[in-house]
């Protein structure tokens, strides 16, 4: 068990973290996501473990506090990109409106596929698991997209972003089901809606004194506190059956959009210079924290996981065609909503960190033994490919649009066909 003391245990984390940095760099090169490379290190170091008969180590309960953390990052991360600006209102609209339909589309066709392969497995808790395996993973897509102009990269932030929030949201909603079945606060979409609104009024009460308390703290060591605030609040919440990633989510919104919330009297109470700079700070200890937590997360993972499963035909049978699903829907919303041009969009799709954290979180009496992980795997991996094939091809393509407008001669440029306003013109001429 010399593998586990102190000081290697410190050797190892430390190495994972500057791999993990590396694998961040050579994802902005390739296009492959850094997601695949953490999961398969923690494959490889689980055949090491395994090869020093250490592979009986229970990690899960690591995997459920990262999980949690992790997900309250990546809410927060997620809230404090979110600008409303008015001239935002159309792209956050259709961004919001296809990220809805898609997921709602997805989850059905999805709780069809494993209703049909797997017999024990009702309606109900198909839809429960399906939910998960169609929720985008913001942690991959944000990353990947920097090179997109600034008017695809902003739907993939949006569209991810509201993906995430929706389906755990779902998820959640149906995981009530079996979760507060003995609880106050009813059920179906009265009790929703119920604990819903309870949620928001709490949330915005919380994110005001939260944010009128911080800005009159002068310690300089206080970001850190108004992190440990939210994972309290969190918590909180979720002993109270409210959903708690509203709370998280409220707080974003409001901190990232403070001349919106703060208006009039509520104006005079905000120091505007100090809030800004709690800001500037929270979204850089998020960013920072997000980035450890994934890291660990998914190298966990990746040592928690069964390779065995994926030789599994029926596995595969499933994973492929829920993967179909996926692009057969996305086409058609995508079309409907943005037209021709859908390339990388319809491809930029990918499973990741959500989709793990909420398989992990369906309740006891909820789980079906027939499920196979795999799936999960095989989809992850699936989605990441296809978009990692997809960015290359518009890369290249990017590329040759380039050389063959710089191969334009001196003096020469490229016949275009006259405007309708330019024709009316020359005829009043």
């Amino acid at each position: 068990m010399e593998i586990l003391t102190s000081y290697n245990l410190i050797i190892e984390a430390s190495a994972i973290l500057i791999l993990s940095f590396i694998f961040n760099e050579l994802a902005r090169k390739t296009n492959v996501p850094s997601v695949l490379m953490l999961i398969a290190l923690g494959i490889v170091l689980k055949l090491g473990l395994d090869a020093l008969g250490l592979g009986s180590i229970d990690f899960f309960p690591i995997l459920e506090v990262l999980g949690i953390v992790g997900l309250i990052m990546i809410v927060l991360e997620a809230a404090l990109e979110l600008e409303l600006k008015p001239e935002k209102i159309l792209p956050i609209g259709k961004a919001l409106a296809i990220a809805l339909i898609s997921l709602l589309a997805s989850t059905w066709v999805a709780a069809l596929i494993l209703h049909q392969f797997i017999p024990e497995m009702d309606m109900n808790t198909a839809w429960l698991y399906a939910t998960p395996l169609s929720i985008l993973s913001s942690a991959i897509i944000i990353p990947s997209v920097s090179g997109l102009g600034m008017v695809k990269r902003e739907f993939h932030i949006y569209e991810s972003t509201f993906s995430d929030i929706l389906g755990i949201m779902l998820f959640y909603f149906l995981a009530g089901r079996w979760e507060i079945a003995d609880h106050a606060g009813g059920n179906g979409l009265a009790g929703f809606f119920g604990n819903l609104g309870l949620t928001v009024a709490i949330s915005l009460v919380a994110s005001y004194l939260i944010l009128f308390i911080f800005q009159n703290i002068r310690s300089q060591v206080k970001l850190f506190l108004l992190i440990a605030v939210l994972l309290l609040l969190y918590a909180l919440g979720k002993k109270m059956h409210l959903s708690s990633l509203i709370i998280i989510l409220a707080f974003g919104l409001v901190i990232a959009n403070m001349q919106l919330f703060f208006r009039g009297r509520l104006g005079r109470w905000l120091d505007l210079e100090k809030a800004k700079n709690i800001y500037e700070g929270l979204h850089i200890i998020t960013m920072e924290s997000a980035f450890v937590v994934r890291t660990f997360f998914f190298v966990i993972f990746g040592l928690t996981i069964s390779l065995a499963s994926l030789l599994n035909l029926e596995v595969a049978l499933i994973s492929g065609l829920i993967i179909l699903s996926i692009y057969a829907i996305r086409f058609v919303i995508l079309r409907l909503f943005l037209g021709r041009d859908l390339i990388p969009q319809l491809f930029i799709a990918p499973r990741g960190l959500i989709t793990i954290l909420l398989f992990y979180a369906i309740p006891k009496e909820a789980v079906v033994p027939g499920f196979e992980a795999g799936i999960l795997l095989f989809i992850i991996i699936g989605t990441s490919l296809i978009m990692t094939f997809a960015m290359v091809y518009d890369k290249q393509r990017a590329g040759k649009a380039v050389k063959k407008a710089q191969s334009v001669p001196v003096g020469f440029t490229k016949w275009k066909a006259p405007t309708i306003e330019e024709v009316m013109e020359g005829e009043k001429e």
